[in-house]
């Protein structure tokens, strides 16, 4: 549960931000807009690393830690979508 609680709260808006992306994608819209969701995810899993590292610590904030670890995934694959070329 330690890990799956984390999993399943990254899932909906870590699908929200491939969904995104990929119809930024679609529309054929710059690559910086593209790359936009990515971005501001990483700078979500920074901000929730240092409150589950800095602020709460302990076993509370492993469940933060591992939430920004899913979320850091999540953009990896919404960054990769983004930088495709547009056919």
């Amino acid at each position: 549960m330690m890990i799956g609680g984390p999993l399943l709260i990254a899932l909906l808006p870590g699908v929200l931000i491939i969904l995104v992306t990929w119809l930024f994608r679609k529309m054929k819209w710059n690559k910086v807009i593209r790359m936009l969701p990515s971005m501001l995810t990483v700078m979500a899993a920074a901000v929730l690393f240092y409150i589950g590292y800095v602020e709460i610590r302990g076993f509370e904030g492993a469940g933060y830690l591992f939430l920004s670890v899913f979320l850091l995934l999540f953009a990896l694959v919404s960054y990769i979508v983004a930088k495709k070329p547009v056919q």
